[in-house]
């Protein structure tokens, strides 16, 4: 490059940044309506970053044009496009208007320097400036982008972060702090206070379990174990809701426990538990299964020191038996709980002859030691044929 031109570049840049960058402020509010339509970018804010971006694109462009060089990516030099790219994100300003701003800038800046330059330049020079300005240009654009998108990304995370906190809060109890009760319910768009219903489930798709209750507002978080739901009721009566989960348990093949209604987010954590124990007593059978229908088996699995006490003192002895006479006596036995003692109705559920319903129950009575035909099923038996049922307790 010639020196007189290196001179022109120089001379230019230290005349005329402010000049350009506020013209640019005038051209970008008249013609880039994303300024105009979000007032989230102030005028003095603008002009700063004009400011910066016209000093840094005139100086790159001096120091490309002479050495037909750009400097790479990440450089200090583009400190300036970098915050700008930051500044709009954090700003929630669209990135297509950022950009084509700085196409704005450019044209401008394109112009100053034909308008300066036609005593100085010869048709080479501004050919070489016009090429090397166009490539700055798309670089500190590129820059931009990239800024703009790293912040992005943070702020989502951050974002998810905190979600995630919020969840597990929720699902713990934290809610009983009023604070974090409406904290979570801001974020989550979610009442604080109102009946709810929380839901626990095997593998459910995260869409169609929002779709599933209907007209109710429910969010839903996916758990290493499974999803979890809070469905805020806007009827008294939660039977509605109720039936569109299960027949979303029914068309998907999934398990789903419910809780009782509860009042509010400070007492979402009561649900949890109350839904996980009815999904548990579920065993893995495809199905809706709310707590008010599962109470012996909750009960059985909130106490596992009692419910291995229960199926050892009544039913450890037929157990032991093992292969396929212990699985009879154990199906007969729950036919005869469930039959309220009836040996005829045991007989059919079964099914075999009266007799040998007769012969078995005489069998368990024998391994028992306890008498059973001449008494109405002991609770405890029905609970220890449940527990069976629910499988081992840790």
């Amino acid at each position: 490059m010639r020196a007189q031109t290196r001179e022109f570049l120089a001379e230019h840049r230290r005349a005329r940044v402010v000049p350009i960058a506020h013209h640019l402020v005038d051209v970008i509010v008249e013609e880039n309506r994303g300024y105009r339509d979000l007032p989230v970018v102030t005028r003095a804010d603008l002009l700063r970053s004009c400011l910066a971006n016209v000093a840094r694109l005139l100086e790159l462009l001096a120091e490309a044009a002479d050495t037909g060089r750009l400097r790479d990516g990440g450089d200090p030099a583009y400190d300036a496009a970098r915050e700008t790219g930051q500044r709009r994100a954090e700003q929630g300003f669209p990135l297509d208007d950022v950009l084509r701003s700085f196409r704005m800038g450019g044209r401008l800046i394109w112009a100053d320097l034909v308008a300066q330059a036609p005593a100085v330049l010869d048709s080479a020079d501004v050919l070489d400036i016009g090429t090397a300005l166009w490539e700055v240009v798309d670089r500190t654009s590129a820059e931009v982008a990239t800024s703009y998108h790293r912040h992005e990304r943070a702020a989502v995370d951050a974002d998810a972060q905190q979600r995630a906190e919020l969840w597990e809060g929720l699902l713990t109890g934290r809610a009983r702090e009023p604070a974090f009760a409406h904290l979570a319910a801001r974020v989550l768009d979610l009442p604080v206070s109102g009946d709810y219903l929380v839901v626990s489930g095997t593998e459910l798709e995260l869409l169609r379990a929002e779709r599933s209750t209907g007209a109710a507002a429910s969010r839903w978080v996916r758990r290493t174990d499974g999803v979890v739901g809070l469905v805020a009721l806007r009827e008294s009566d939660p039977a509605p809701v109720l039936r569109a989960l299960a027949h979303e348990a029914e068309a998907s093949g999934c398990v789903l426990g419910v809780s009782t209604v509860v009042a509010g987010l400070s007492r979402v954590d009561d649900g949890v538990g109350q839904a996980q124990l009815a999904l548990r007593a579920r065993d893995g059978r495809p199905g809706l299964a709310t707590f008010d229908e599962q109470l012996p088996e909750a009960l059985l699995l909130s106490s596992p020191v009692v419910t291995r006490r229960l199926v050892a003192v009544w039913l450890s002895p037929v157990l032991e038996l093992g292969g396929s006479e212990s699985g009879v006596l154990i199906d007969t036995l729950a036919a005869w709980v469930a039959s309220g003692g009836s040996v005829t109705a045991t007989a059919t559920a079964v099914p075999c002859h009266r007799n040998t319903v007769m012969n078995r129950l005489r069998r368990v009575e024998g391994l028992l030691a306890l008498p059973l035909l001449d008494r109405a099923p002991p609770v405890e038996l029905a609970l220890a044929l449940r527990a069976v049922r629910l499988g081992p307790q840790p």
